[in-house]
């Protein structure tokens, strides 16, 4: 969190002091630290303390780093490693907004980056504390592990890493019903596109049962045609039937007259044979 906050150059340099041995904490406590830094020019003495959630740092260098000095920040990183066989075992507690390091000004006063004050005073083990957690919290966050235990915390911080823990619940809870939303809307699609191929099915068939229409639409026109021929057909052959029977009775009256003829060359035939047979005696 501090190097998140600090010049980068400066926790460089602070880093670096607290390699090299130059920090020395004269008097440090829950709300206060009281130390001294053996800087490039010089010895340098720093006071830094946690007052309503602000830290607040003062340093007798004057060097114009923001938030705060090289000096201040290799205090804090000297007590972070002091306080953490002080830290104890972890707890779950519940976390909110941590404290932000104070700017150290040339003159050696402090301001402070904390946005939101307490009420009551933090406890600097305690932040450390937090700080140590938070790393390995948000590596387990960003691989969507479960988050580590946490330190027994009390007071003010106590809430904080609650309130990641209750965060990081709901995400779940949230990736869990995206899930249940992401399978429920898979069913929704493979059964939209069930439907889809029933109507595509239903759409070939109204399509076959058209042309099937179409075709015996053309039939019927066809069988109408066929019978107006037949009726004119029929109408002919009426025609003919009366022509018909006309000629017969004119045959049969011509039979009878035939039939009379023929019975009378008979009698003349007969009358001849015996006018013959006549003559042939005399």
């Amino acid at each position: 969190m501090i190097k998140a906050v600090v010049d980068r150059n400066a926790f460089h340099i602070g880093n670096q002091y607290l390699v090299e041995n130059r920090v020395r904490i004269v008097e440090a406590d829950d709300a206060q630290i009281s130390s001294a830094v053996i800087g490039n020019s010089g010895l340098y003495e720093q006071t830094i303390r946690l007052k309503e959630g602000q830290l607040i740092s003062k340093c007798s260098c004057s060097l114009p780093e923001e938030p705060m000095c090289r000096h201040c920040i290799a205090v804090l990183l000297e007590y972070h490693r002091w306080a953490q066989p002080r830290s104890g075992q972890p707890k779950k507690t519940k976390p909110s907004a941590p404290p932000q390091p104070a700017q150290a000004t040339p003159n050696g006063s402090g301001t402070s980056a904390s946005s939101a004050p307490s009420t009551t005073d933090l406890k600097l083990s305690e932040v450390m504390a937090f700080v140590e957690w938070l790393q390995p919290a948000m590596k387990a966050l960003e691989h969507r592990q479960p988050l580590p235990d946490s330190p027994k915390l009390s007071g003010d911080i106590a809430p904080w890493i609650q309130a990641i823990r209750n965060l990081e619940q709901r995400r779940c809870e949230s990736e869990e019903v995206q899930v249940n939303l992401e399978s429920d809307l898979r069913d929704r699609e493979a059964y939209v596109g069930r439907l889809t191929q029933q109507l595509q099915a239903s759409m070939e068939e109204i399509k076959t049962i058209q042309r099937t229409s179409q075709q015996l639409q053309q039939e019927l026109i066809v069988c109408k045609e066929m019978l107006v021929k037949v009726s004119e057909v029929a109408s002919e052959v009426g025609s003919y039937d009366s022509q018909l029977k006309s000629i017969a009775g004119e045959m049969l009256s011509k039979g009878s007259q035939l039939d009379k003829l023929g019975n009378s060359f008979r009698e003349v035939s007969t009358a001849l044979k015996a006018l013959t047979r006549t003559s042939a005696t005399s």
